[in-house]
């Protein structure tokens, strides 16, 4: 999902990563914070008073959000859900699920966490500014921690919006999936919600362009538009994983593959294989034993005058687990690989044997058929 995210630390064997976008809205933070609030609640201090507090606030703010994930990620995997790791970006922080939680229980109490410690957060903070208050009257430190509660009460109200990807949209799946026992129609239905909120913000951003404070309208259009896509999103995989069920890529794999030794060169590769056959993912193999792939990728790393020279075997892409499947291998799991590390095209073996290939094409292929079929027996029914 942040692909261009680094790691930062470690905390509780969760590996936190920053995405660059954040850097956008902690500069953003930091100005608002430094030229507008600090100024007109701590009056006549000097510029590098506001810049330090808010520098401290900003600081505190995602540190506030990291804990408020990490409440997600502690509880997941104590229901036994894979985390990939906690990610601060543009619109805030996410716990990434490498899987789903089993039950609406589950679901509820991973994204309850969040705002509970949210919450706990800006009670502390709270206490924390009362007790300075009384002590230090005059400290300007005690701007911040204000802040600090206020941002955190904020922060736990704002994710209780029943809309994806916030908490309160899981929340909300949750219950839903609790009634009626159907996750793929609570999805549905809870997504159409989040789809709905999202319209309306992102109109109220737009209308807001127009009638005063910009910079606030369009981060209303940004988080509207952010909100529609992660529903929608959710609500897609939902369905791959309906249409996916009880499926392994035996089910779905394609059998019978043209392949190729790899004492044959890149002309002919492509002359005589490729082009003909229209494909792009070829199985190399020497005596029955798989070796590995050549793919168009491959292609553009030789220059073309060397195809002719160039043998398959000397630069194609071995076999290994990173790019080769078993063939009891649930789709879903697939799916998650796929997810996970962006390749797109497995080998399917049983030990060295090549047994055929399964591709995302394939899948959506599928998912688009099986739709079709649906769509068809629907207009049956109400013919």
């Amino acid at each position: 999902m942040f692909s261009n995210a680094f790691k930062v630390a470690t905390l509780q064997g969760f590996d936190i990563k920053i995405d660059p976008s954040w850097a956008l809205i902690a500069a953003l933070i930091t100005w608002s914070l430094s030229t507008q609030f600090f100024p007109s609640v701590y009056p006549n201090a000097e510029p590098s008073v506001y810049l330090t507090l808010a520098l401290l606030a900003m600081m505190g703010f995602f540190a506030s959000l990291i804990l408020h994930e990490l409440s997600h990620s502690v509880v997941a995997r104590w229901y036994g859900v894979e985390i990939k790791g906690i990610t601060l970006f543009i619109f805030g922080g996410v716990a990434e699920l490498g899987s789903e939680p089993k039950t609406a229980a589950s679901e509820f109490w991973i994204a309850i966490a969040g705002p509970l410690m949210s919450f706990a957060l800006a009670f502390g903070f709270w206490v924390l500014a009362q007790v300075g208050g009384a002590l230090l009257p005059d400290s300007a430190l005690n701007h911040a921690i204000e802040y600090l509660a206020l941002v955190n009460f904020v922060l736990a109200v704002f994710n209780l919006i029943p809309a994806f990807p916030l908490d309160g949209g899981r929340i909300f799946r949750a219950y839903l999936w609790n009634q009626n026992r159907d996750l793929l129609e609570a999805t549905k239905i809870a997504t159409r919600v989040s789809s709905y909120l999202a319209y309306a913000l992102i109109f109220l951003g737009v209308v807001g362009l127009f009638s005063g404070n910009p910079v606030a309208s369009l981060w209303k259009v940004l988080i509207g538009m952010f909100v529609l896509a992660a529903a929608k999103g959710t609500y897609a995989h939902q369905l791959q994983k309906a249409a996916f069920k009880g499926k392994t890529v035996a089910n779905l794999m394609t059998r019978g593959v043209v392949s190729v030794d790899p004492g044959m060169n890149l002309a002919n590769l492509v002359d005589q294989v490729m082009l003909p056959e229209r494909k792009t993912f070829i199985p190399v193999i020497k005596d029955k034993i798989l070796l590995g792939y050549a793919d168009t990728e491959l292609l553009t790393h030789t220059n073309r005058e060397e195809w002719p020279t160039t043998k398959v075997g000397d630069v194609c892409v071995m076999s290994d687990e990173s790019n080769t499947i078993g063939v009891d291998t649930s789709v879903v799991k697939l799916l998650e690989k796929i997810s996970r590390t962006n390749k797109r095209k497995y080998l399917v073996a049983d030990g060295r044997q090549l047994l055929g290939v399964i591709t995302l094409t394939d899948l959506m292929s599928y998912m688009a058929l099986l739709q079709d079929v649906r769509l068809m027996g629907n207009e049956t029914k109400q013919g």
